[in-house]
Parts: structure tokens; sequence; C-alpha cells
């Protein structure tokens, strides 16, 4: 079946069954190997990606839903604002260990600060909950968080 997908502010037409995975699209039709398999269940968050701004697991989001959202990747966010401070947080508080869950990790903490600019301890713990870093970077992950949003000139 014959889908078009706006992907990082790009139409991509794509022949695919309606319910493949958005993540298998993404990766395998589109050539986008930033985004992460990890689990196949959402259990993990390393498939993270947005649709329409939202966090979503892309292991388990049929193309056929997608319709007309927009789909933002890891190859993509650093053009956001919350996108931006993240990764350069990320980078200055040196979280990446082995690097596997980082772009679910990226795309989780961007969601947040989109929509959250002075997230508590509760609210990052909320929004990266369903993220697991299998290196136990999440102190850094917490603090890369907390700088960004401080970064944002909002953050408290």
């Amino acid at each position: 079946m014959a889908f078009t997908i706006k992907v990082n502010g790009s139409p991509h037409s794509v022949d695919v069954d309606g319910d493949t995975p958005l993540l298998w699209v993404l990766r395998d039709v589109l050539g986008m190997t930033g985004t992460k398999f990890g689990c196949g269940m959402a259990l993990c968050g390393a498939c993270t990606v947005h649709v329409d701004g939202a966090p979503t697991r892309s292991c388990v989001t049929p193309i056929e839903g997608i319709g007309p959202s927009e789909i933002t990747t890891i190859e993509a966010i650093g053009a956001t604002a919350a996108g931006a401070r993240v990764q350069k947080a990320w980078l200055e508080r040196e979280v990446v260990q082995c690097g596997y869950c980082q772009s679910g990790q990226i795309m989780a903490a961007s969601a947040l600060l989109a929509t959250n600019p002075r997230p508590t301890d509760g609210d990052i713990d909320d929004a990266m909950s369903g993220n697991i870093c299998r290196c136990g970077t999440y102190v850094r992950i917490r603090e890369a968080i907390k700088q960004a949003a401080q970064s944002s000139g909002k953050g408290g």
C-alpha cells in the first residue's frame, strides 16, 4: 500500500503494508537509522520519535495510523529549540556511555522541555520513566535535562 508521511519537514512516499511499524519505515525504507530498535514492545524507549510533538514508540506505531501527522526523528531534533538545548547539554554533561539508548532519551527529554520548560524532578522522572539506559547514566540524564531547561532562560 502507498502512504505519504511527513518526516522532518519533508513528505516521503512509501509502499509498505499498513501494519508495518513506523520504526521499520524510518530505518529500512527511508534509511534514517538514528532511531533504534530495542525491545519491539514499546517498553525501552530506544525507538522514540515525535508524532505531532508527542513522544511516540515507533516500534508499535503502524504506518497506517500516521496520516497527516508530522514525524520528527533524532536526525532533525536539533533544529528545534528544545532539541538543540538538550543535545548541547547531553554533550556538556557527557551523558553518553554506550550510546544505544541516547536517541530515544534525547527525543523524550526534548518533548518534555517543549511542553514543560520548568520541569521538576518528578516531571523529569515521569517523562523519562519509559526510557531505559542499560549503562545507568540516569543521574547525568537528569543533570542534562535540568541544564537544558536552565539554558532556555525559562528553567528553574
